[in-house]
């Protein structure tokens, strides 16, 4: 997926899940803007870091920016809780899961669940829940970074769905490149993890993949090990 009009600057305070504070390169004065993920991400939003903004200056908006991307250390990661859903739309429908051509159809119920995509063709009937994954440390990737408890939930309706004769997949959309493998984070929230296990044993299938990121752009690339 593709951004336009992107811009550079620092970040510089949260004052709440929904608005930093940041400098324009160049600028002198603060200005706000949206950010597009409400998990903590404390590791990455460090006053100073350097950001990567969106400039979407329309009416009835409160901000003129959406926080895109933030550099840890050398790795350029994509914070937009939005992308994953994207990308992995723009990847199924490109051939890159199933082998054969799929009908994909975004947010699709699912008993008291709407998971976010559903594939369909001769051979299959598929429901697809994407999470994206920002929180990582020493090259292993985590999630979630804050206790999730709709997220256990979508992982107990995709072995509901396995149960009734659908595919059921999970698949992690890591907003950054050169990781190890992927974990769930027990320590943060121990029933996601629990909810995990037991769903591959059941036949969900779990897929992790890494992405090239860059200012303007998000890519689904390799494949990374998922350990449970």
């Amino acid at each position: 997926m593709k951004y336009d009009r992107i811009e550079e600057a620092v970040f510089l305070d949260r004052p709440n899940r929904f608005i930093a504070m940041i400098r324009l390169n160049g600028c002198d004065s603060e200005i706000p803007c949206h950010v597009k993920n409400t998990g903590r991400c404390r590791e990455l939003l460090i006053p100073g870091a350097k950001i990567y903004v969106q400039h979407l200056d329309r009416p009835g908006r409160k901000t003129k920016y959406d926080l895109i991307a933030v550099e840890k250390g050398e790795r350029l990661i994509n914070m937009d809780s939005q992308a994953p859903n994207e990308a992995a739309f723009e990847w199924i429908c490109g051939g890159g899961l199933f082998p054969e051509p799929v009908k994909v159809k975004r947010e699709s119920s699912f008993g008291n669940s709407r998971f976010d995509l559903y594939a369909e063709s001769a051979k299959r009937r598929a429901f697809l829940e994407v999470k994206g994954v920002t929180l990582e440390e020493d090259g292993i990737a985590r999630f979630p970074d804050a206790p999730t408890v709709r997220g256990v939930k979508h992982v107990e309706e995709l072995v509901r769905a396995r149960e009734e004769g659908y595919d059921a997949y999970l698949l992690f959309i890591i907003q950054m490149t050169e990781i190890r493998y992927l974990e769930p984070n027990d320590k943060t929230h121990p029933a996601f993890g629990e909810a995990l296990r037991y769903a591959k044993q059941m036949g969900v299938q779990l897929i992790a993949r890494e992405c090239e990121v860059r200012p303007d752009s998000l890519q689904i690339t390799g494949e990374v090990p998922i350990h449970l």
